[in-house]
This record gives structure tokens, sequence and C-alpha cells, in this order.
């Protein structure tokens, strides 16, 4: 298979351009032209000459990713299904929101990628895993959703130069599970070079792989860390979050105290409120204990339904209670608003529906 060009890092394509008689900065060009305009092809590179873009033709892959399904409105959450090589699907999703994702009206755009097909973690209410897991993203997949949506961008009428300002490794998969791709990934995203995303401006989600987060927090780039974490006790996440049993709260709380002190940011919370689960008052107020002493934000989430799966979200009162005492307990917290429950918005729901659409046509 040939490599996909978007994953290679810029010294490594000025090598090989050179060991084939061609001058460094025609690979800068063909860089340019992959991250930042945007190219929809080879031969739109029209500074380059047409024996090399036929050349990169030959040697290179595009696009690792093909847009196959695409949902929502433009103003809105948009969720787009992408086909890999091997016919396998994964999901991002374009949110028009505030950096931390917390439903503000904004003119900027986050974009939330997935590290993997499927998830091995079997967290209860997450339809990512109901397939099970297939396989890691390589470097270039996660990169090339990113560049597919801008790509996609570029087609829309008074487009600009680029749409995503924030991105979040927070689709399907768990992102330090896939932790040397990733990272990778991320080279590329942040480098000047590259896409250009700050540091600060890209978050990196999970559910609570404790070594991978010790590793994260020794690695030089100042990426945000998001911890799903969605109990506040070890019987109550234990019960929804299996990951829980290898890594107990107490053991995630000391790994996400030594990331605050190495990367200072003020670390996010990720607690999907879930009725008669996780919703009560002593769970909100465990909950603000943990965040004040990890120095971190609350992002509640109204759970949002997964077909096959039993559980459901709370009464708007209930929520508005768990929030109030959130906000009683001195914690920095925002109750996310509805964002995307059109469009089969929890991870991995539009990616279901694809393959039982498939299946169903194959039989």
């Amino acid at each position: 298979m040939k490599p996909a060009i978007s994953s290679i890092a810029r010294d490594d394509l000025r090598a090989l351009f050179g060991r084939q008689g061609e001058p460094a900065y025609r690979a800068d060009q063909v860089l340019k032209w992959v991250h930042q305009k945007h190219a929809s092809g080879w031969g739109v590179m029209t500074n380059l000459a047409k024996p090399l873009r036929e050349k990169l033709l030959a040697q290179y892959t595009f696009s690792t990713v093909e847009l196959a399904r695409l949902q929502g409105k433009s103003g809105t959450t948009r969720k787009f299904l992408w086909r890999l090589a091997d016919g396998q699907h994964v999901e991002s999703v374009l949110i028009t929101a505030s950096p931390a994702l917390y439903g503000e009206s904004s003119d900027r755009h986050t974009l939330c990628v997935s590290a993997q097909v499927g998830c091995a973690y079997g967290c209860k209410f997450c339809a990512s895993g109901l397939g099970g897991f297939k396989r890691d993203l390589e470097s270039a997949e996660i990169i090339d959703q990113l560049l597919g949506i801008e790509r996609w961008h570029q087609t829309q009428e008074g487009a600009g130069e680029r749409l995503a300002n924030n991105l979040v490794i927070m689709g399907m998969g768990e992102p330090l599970a896939n932790y040397d791709n990733l990272l990778a990934a991320l080279e590329i995203l942040n480098a000047n070079w590259g896409a250009n995303i700050g540091a600060r401006k890209i978050t990196i989600s999970t559910c609570g792989l404790v070594p991978e987060m010790v590793k994260l927090a020794m690695q030089p780039r100042q990426y945000r860390l998001a911890i799903s974490l969605h109990g506040a006790t070890d019987e109550v996440r234990g019960k929804i979050m299996p990951i829980n049993g290898r890594y107990p709260l107490a053991e995630l709380i000391e790994a996400a105290r030594q990331y605050q002190r190495e990367k200072s940011g003020m670390i996010t919370l990720e607690y999907i409120l879930i009725a008669g689960v996780n919703d009560d008052l002593g769970q909100a107020k465990r909950l603000a204990v943990i965040a004040r002493q990890i120095h971190a934000k609350i992002n509640l989430i109204p759970y949002n339904r997964v077909e096959g799966l039993e559980w459901k979200r709370p009464e708007e009162e209930v929520q508005k209670a768990f929030l109030a005492t959130l906000d009683s307990e001195g914690a920095s917290v925002t109750l996310r608003h509805e964002k995307g429950n059109d469009i089969d918005a929890a991870c991995g729901q539009l990616r279901l529906r694809a393959q039982t659409e498939l299946a169903a046509t194959s039989n």
C-alpha cells in the first residue's frame, strides 16, 4: 500500500524528495497544498510540474478517508461518516461552539475526530463499542478526518481558508490506547507547516488509562486533557465503566494531578448524566470535591439515547438540580446545550446505523 502523504513529516518528505533529485522547497510546496490550502487532489497543485504531480500520484495515497454520509444542517452540529480503505467506518463531528464545547454561541468551530474503529473498553452507555473493537487508526486516518472536512468546506459557498479552530480527540475509540499513532498525527496537526493548530487548542480525551496519562504528561506539547469520568465514586463509575476496575478513582485522580502539575492548564471532567444511575445529588457533591482536587472544570452532558441500550437522560429538573449543587459547592461547571440529538449524536451511532443498513442490503 502506498504511504499517505498527510502523515509524512516535513523533514522526511524533504529527504525523500532529495533522494529523487527534487529540491527541498518542492516538498514544502506539497505540504502547503495538502495541509493549508486543502487541495482536492494532485492535479490542482499548479506550481508543481506535471511530471512531479504524476510521480506523486504513483507514489503516495492522497487521502485515506472517503465521505460516506453527512448529517446535519448549516450552522448546526454536523456529523461525517468516513469510509476507510478496508471498508471500515469512523465518525467525525463538526460543532459550532466555544472551544470548550459548552454549547455557547460562537463563530468558531470545534472538530471532534476518532482514534479507533470501535472500542475495546465497553462503557455501558456508549455506542462506539457495541460492534466491538476492530483496529487502531493509522496516523494518516486521524489527520485525514480533519483534512477531509476542510476539503468539504472548500466546496461550500462563502468558505474561508480554514474551518476548524479547535480539535478534540473524543470520537470513536480510546485515544490513549492508540498512543503512538495519535501523537504522530498530532505532531503534524500542530506543526506550523502542517495544520498549525496550537497545542492548547487540542484536547485529548481518555476513559482513564493511567499509565498513558502519565506518559502524556511527560511529553513536551501542551495538549489539554479531558477525562471521561461519568461517576464520582468507584461504586457508581464501576457499574458503567469497566476500566474503573483496572484503574480506580484514586489512581485516576493522582494521574490527573500529575498531568495538571506538568501542564498547568485546567483539566476537563466529562460527565454524562444518566437517569437513575449517576444523577443523584450525592454524586454531584462528590464530583465537586474531585474537581477541586485536580483543578478541573466539569462538562455536564445529558445522555443522548442510543438505540438498543436501556439508559435515559434525566428530566430537566434533575439536570438543573445537579448543576445547582455543583455551583453551590464551588465547582466550575457548564451544562452542555443540545447540539446533536437529531443526528445520531452519541459517538458511534451513525456508524452503527450504516453498518446495519449495509448488512440488510447484503442479505
